[in-house]
């Protein structure tokens, strides 16, 4: 069989060193090249034969989606796998479409790098599983008619797991649960659903997020009891899954009729808002590397009747002024976030 040659571009050594030394564990594999920047890509493209380039996508002197766009052009038997630290959908389709063969994420273990050569020296495609979750986004949502399904709360973490790209092993390793009986939950929950396969499944959970929305009263593992809350839909914004839990708790206690609905960063608060119009968020100034104060702006305008409340560790008197600047009802310190003051934001929501 013919030898694959193997371009690296990355501007990280360890970063090369590590994908040399997995795709040389591949036969037939031979790694010739490794650049760092766009100028040493464009210079070894012209001066040898490569059958696969395997780049990262954010490098010196390099713009990545023209850069494709113009390889693919001038090389069109090239395969092009990027190996990258950014899950942005918009970014990875954008390069999907300018001909890439893959996009792999670097967090992913180094066999399923290996798999993504393989494949893709196949003439398939490849997305790292994690990605495809957003991806679903891009494409229609799955007819259905009919109400939504309530699911139980373990077919809610199931199907969580799913629309975050989680494949079945991984899916057993978070519940605690067998492989096959991950597989036997599936088929029981595509049934529900209304659909007949993973990528169905995955998509309903992004078109309907209420599927995966919880009970107050569930938070609190309480008997049912009458509430003057009625059916306020409450979303928790926030990065640190501990903390959102122990909030979502909180709020359970003081509304168990309430639903509510939590999310980790602006996409998925905009996606939930956008479908839900919750009555009332609770925004985290800081999400990871993105600013909490933005996502309340972005989500004014896909759901202008949610009232929102900003949160801080850090109450800066700057983010105060920006967060009220947005619409927010009020800016609190996380300190005070206690079953006194938390109570009067629900009040105050349903004035």
């Amino acid at each position: 069989m013919e030898i694959t040659q193997v371009l690296l571009a990355d501007d990280h050594t360890v970063v090369r060193a590590g994908l040399r030394n997995a795709l040389e564990g591949l036969k037939n594999i031979k790694v010739v090249g490794e650049v760092g920047n766009g100028h040493e890509l464009k210079k070894a493209l012209e001066e040898q034969r490569i059958d696969l380039l395997v780049m990262d996508a954010n490098m010196p002197e390099f713009e990545p989606i023209s850069a494709a766009r113009e390889i693919k052009a001038k090389y069109p038997a090239l395969k092009i796998l990027i190996v990258s630290a950014y899950n942005d959908e918009t970014y990875v389709v954008g390069l999907l479409k300018a001909g890439v063969d893959g996009y792999h994420l670097k967090d992913q273990p180094l066999a399923d790098l290996q798999l993504a050569v393989q494949r893709i020296l196949m003439g398939e495609r490849w997305i790292t599983s994690s990605l495809l979750s957003r991806l679903a986004d891009h494409q229609a949502a799955p007819a259905r008619s009919g109400n939504v399904p309530w699911l139980t709360k373990r077919q809610r973490e199931l199907l969580q797991l799913l629309a975050q790209g989680a494949d079945n092993r991984t899916i057993a390793s978070a519940l605690d649960i067998s492989v096959k009986t991950v597989e036997n939950h599936l088929t029981a929950l595509y049934k529900i659903l209304g659909v007949d396969s993973r990528m169905k499944a995955m998509n309903y959970a992004l078109h309907h997020p209420e599927v995966l929305a919880t009970s107050g009263q569930e938070m609190v593992e309480m008997e049912p009891a009458p509430s003057g809350e009625g059916n306020l839909s409450i979303m928790v914004v926030d990065d640190n899954p501990r903390y959102r839990q122990q909030l979502c708790r909180l709020i359970g206690k003081i509304a168990p009729a309430s639903v509510i609905y939590e999310a980790d960063s602006i996409a998925e608060a905009l996606r939930i808002g956008e479908k839900v119009k919750p009555d009332l968020s609770l925004i985290d100034v800081v999400l990871n590397d993105e600013d909490g104060i933005l996502c309340a702006s972005r989500l004014k305008s896909v759901s202008p009747s949610t009232r929102m409340v900003l949160i801080s560790a850090y109450p800066d008197r700057e983010f105060r002024r920006r967060a009220l600047s947005t619409g927010a009802i009020a800016f609190l310190d996380k300190k005070d976030l206690d079953t006194a003051s938390v109570r009067q934001v629900i009040e105050d929501a349903f004035r």
